[in-house]
């Protein structure tokens, strides 16, 4: 006769170290649409997702791949592009009637200042309503404008937010 208790198993997602399911559930909780933001090797990916019960819904999406199309020359994982494609982003999702979102990172911590916060800041600067802590987490505007990688970035980035805004 077996003396032990049998072990659990977990969800596969979660085994996987794809998904977080009490972050998640929190996230959920609030009824909100989430903003999610990767970042990939390549890219930086995000999406406005409503869950529903068949499945989580797609509200708008963006990733750093269409600012080439804006004419965008630089690297696509950048603090610029990342400010980018957060202002890409919450431009798409205001046009498709969402007004407002919860921030999810994933597995990725913010520590501010970052990529992940450049994003954020572009989604706010876009018009979506966004809770975050304070102005203190967000990239000053010289790596906003890409002052630290490249010093005639500035002129570039402003004609790519001319674009997008209008």
């Amino acid at each position: 006769m077996a003396t032990r208790k049998p072990r659990t198993i977990l969800y596969r997602r979660k085994r996987e170290g794809k998904t977080n399911y009490a972050k998640r559930l929190k996230l959920l909780i609030s009824g909100k649409p989430r903003l999610v933001v990767r970042i990939t090797n390549t890219k930086i990916i995000g999406q406005v997702v409503e869950f529903t019960g068949a499945g989580d819904k797609i509200l708008a999406g963006a990733d750093s791949y269409s600012l080439k199309k804006l004419g965008w020359k630089t690297g696509l994982k950048n603090v610029p592009a990342s400010y980018l494609t957060g202002l890409l982003l919450g431009k798409k999702a205001l046009k498709n009637g969402c007004t407002e979102a919860v921030f999810d990172t994933g597995f990725r911590a913010s520590f501010g200042q970052g990529r992940v916060s450049a994003f954020l800041k572009g989604v706010v600067d876009a018009g979506l309503q966004v809770p975050f802590g304070s102005e203190k987490i967000f990239p000053s505007q010289e790596r906003l404008n890409g002052q630290h990688v490249k010093e005639d970035l500035k002129s570039e980035i402003e004609n790519i937010k001319q674009k997008i805004m209008s």
